[in-house]
């Protein structure tokens, strides 16, 4: 049986997808963090699980073609991360080419089935990215919690915190940040967040949305300047004609984030696409190399 095999390895979470080449989705697989710049080789590891899982009885030798989009895909430029992706797919059983893609690229082909458009991601992290074809030729932001990732999770999750740090419990969203944290004052939570591993942060971002939407000032005027941090990264590609398509949690859900975004872009007269599977996206790019011919850009598979 001939397969395709399409991967969407973000931050959070790797998913793979297998279909057959009428696009009939043949098995899924999930298995922890992808990115490479964030966790090294272990990032391989993981992209693997979830491709093993996805192809469950098939036979690995019937996968004709894959794609992965990749969240930090320019660490594969280390020689030990190529490896281990390498490694990857020999241990696998893939024979086929596999080609690693940034993760714009695999998400903008699973909400628009133009040539290429822009890209804004907000999970995690957030990104915008201008699309051609396979490449990425712009991006903003993307930079990481310290110098960017403007109205992403993460940057969600830390306006949470220090507005609970400012006001404590003086305000809804402040007392719901305590109890998160499990602290009873606010020297508690500073040390609290002082321990707390980063990318933990995030995992406050559904409380401001669930707060945000329930009416709460201070959620809503977070989530209100997350969606015009996300506009003006989208903008500063400058490409104001370029087909749009959204993605990540934050833009993919039913989110307030999404809905002020939505609102900004249909006000310009814009209409924007949704990646709400980016590994049928890499699974579609893939099917398209195969029926096309494969292009030269590939990793090895030994």
């Amino acid at each position: 049986m001939v397969l395709i095999l399409g991967v969407d390895a973000g931050g959070t979470a790797s998913k793979a997808v297998v279909v057959a080449p009428d696009g009939t989705v043949l098995g899924r697989g999930t298995a922890g963090p992808g990115n490479p710049s964030a966790v090294g080789s272990a990032a391989a590891v993981a992209i693997g699980a979830a491709v093993r899982e996805a192809l469950g009885p098939h036979d690995p030798g019937g996968v004709v073609a894959g794609v992965v989009g990749v969240a930090g895909v320019s660490v594969l430029a280390d020689p030990g991360v190529a490896a281990s992706f390498a490694g990857q797919w020999a241990g696998l059983g893939l024979t086929c080419p596999v080609e690693v893609l940034g993760d714009a690229v695999t998400a903008f082909a699973a909400g628009s089935a133009a040539a290429g458009g822009a890209v804004l991601i907000a999970g995690t992290g957030a990104v915008a990215a201008l699309v051609d074809g396979e490449r990425i030729t712009r991006t903003a932001d993307g930079l990481g919690w310290l110098l960017g990732d403007e109205g992403s999770g993460l940057w969600l999750g830390l306006q949470a915190v220090r507005h609970a740090a400012r006001h404590w419990s003086s305000t809804g969203l402040a007392v719901r940040v305590a109890l998160h944290a499990g602290v009873t004052s606010a020297d508690d939570l500073v040390h609290w967040a002082q321990r707390l591993p980063l990318g933990s942060f995030a995992a406050l971002a559904p409380v401001v949305c669930e707060f945000a939407a329930a009416g709460d000032p201070a959620a809503a005027a977070i989530a209100g300047e997350a969606v015009d941090r996300l506009v003006a990264t989208l903008d500063a590609l400058e490409a104001p004609d370029a087909a749009v398509v959204l993605a990540g949690g934050l833009l993919t859900g039913g989110t307030p984030v999404r809905d002020g975004v939505l609102d900004v872009l249909r006000a310009r007269g814009v209409q924007a696409g949704t990646a709400h599977d980016p590994a049928l996206g890499a699974a579609r790019l893939a099917l398209q190399s195969w029926s096309s011919g494969w292009s030269s850009r590939t990793v090895p598979s030994s």
